[in-house]
């Protein structure tokens, strides 16, 4: 290993959420601003995404030119899986204009999220909590975001409990989304993903009822999955 070669950015995030996400303290605010601010340096192309190319008509499988894949080319959500271990995962949600990630849930998690172009509406919900603080599927929700954001914008974070920890994204135009989380979702450990439906309270401006759905998956959300073709990432010992 030449440690005299200057890092990717996708290699100085891993070593960051490695460092900050293997202890058994939860982040500090400090932290949290460090990883911030790695990914407030991030461009598609540093994930091996060209935001512009489109090369011919969109597709369900996205196309790969010159190295990287066709941001304008998804005719679906797609995710593209960056990295996953126990204690936290990467990955990109793009987007092709029109097309809603539904409201969901993320138990028990931090997430760290930085929208790499395009345009995105997002809504975002907290439970408002009594005395039983005990994880909910239906409920009165207080709204945290509700609008529009713009590329390049800052990265956002959500907590367990604050920041906006149920939240749904409408494209407006085609758009890719670079997301941490820590930890990520899993059945075994109790975190599964959650899609709610809202109700909006006309009487109670800011709030909504929030209802479980009952299918695990909307029926009419289809997420396609596409390769990683971003720079390689060392998870091995670090030997520097």
């Amino acid at each position: 290993m030449n440690c005299t070669m200057e890092k990717s950015k996708i290699q100085m995030l891993y070593d960051a959420c490695n460092d900050v996400f293997s202890q058994k303290e939860l982040p500090t605010f400090q932290q949290i601003q460090w990883l911030k601010s790695i990914l407030n340096i991030f461009e598609a192309a540093d994930v091996g995404i060209d935001e512009f190319s489109l090369d011919g008509s969109p597709s369900s499988s996205p196309k790969i030119t010159n190295g990287l894949i066709s941001g304008q080319g998804v005719s679906e959500i797609t995710y593209i899986h960056i990295y996953e271990c126990d204690n936290f995962s990467m990955g990109i949600f793009c987007f092709p204009a029109g097309r809603t990630l539904p409201l969901h849930d993320h138990p028990g998690m931090t997430v760290l999220s930085k929208l790499l172009y395009g345009s995105v509406y997002v809504k975002a919900y907290d439970w408002v909590r009594g005395e039983n603080n005990s994880p909910r599927t239906n409920g009165l929700a207080g709204t945290v975001i509700n609008g529009v954001f713009n590329a390049p914008c800052e990265p956002s974070v959500l907590f367990p409990r604050s920041g906006g920890n149920i939240h749904s994204f409408t494209a407006l135009t085609p758009c890719a989304i670079l997301d941490v989380l820590s930890p990520p979702y899993s059945d075994d450990f109790e975190r599964p993903s959650t899609y709610f439906f809202d109700f909006p309270i006309p009487s109670l401006p800011g709030y909504a009822l929030l209802e479980e759905r009952e299918l695990k998956l909307p029926y009419d959300l289809v997420v396609n999955g596409a390769p990683y073709v971003g720079p390689p990432l060392d998870v091995g010992q670090d030997l520097c």
